[in-house]
């Protein structure tokens, strides 16, 4: 069973310039996604992040639900395990923009900021 998170107990925390980023490019979708966030082996770093669309409906009972104004990240559990407090950021610039992930459990980061190691 997918459980909805409190404010208070998220584990994947959203700015507010990420939020409106991924309602932006789910409504050109015109579909009822979510955005799932995860963790695989490889990058620079050892681990890398993935992060992508999908139907609400392939949501499972072993998936962390995190709902922000009606939208939902979701995360499997094992990945949860490297990304609870991760902070995902959206910035605009020329340089440098795009998605950042802030996560507390890196222990060293790739300069490129798509991977990490614990």
């Amino acid at each position: 069973m997918t459980q909805t998170q409190t404010p208070q107990t998220r584990g994947i925390l959203l700015s507010s310039a990420a939020l409106a980023q991924v309602k932006l490019l789910r409504d050109k979708q015109d579909k009822d996604l979510c955005l799932r966030v995860g963790v695989r082996q490889g990058g620079c770093s050892g681990m890398s992040y993935m992060m992508d669309f999908e139907e609400t409906s392939k949501i499972s009972a072993h998936d962390e639900v995190f709902e922000y104004d009606g939208f939902k990240i979701v995360s499997d559990r094992k990945s949860l395990l490297y990304l609870y407090g991760l902070m995902l950021d959206y910035s605009d610039a020329m340089i440098g923009g795009g998605f950042q992930f802030t996560n507390p459990n890196a222990s060293q980061t790739c300069g490129c900021g798509k991977s990490f190691g614990v």
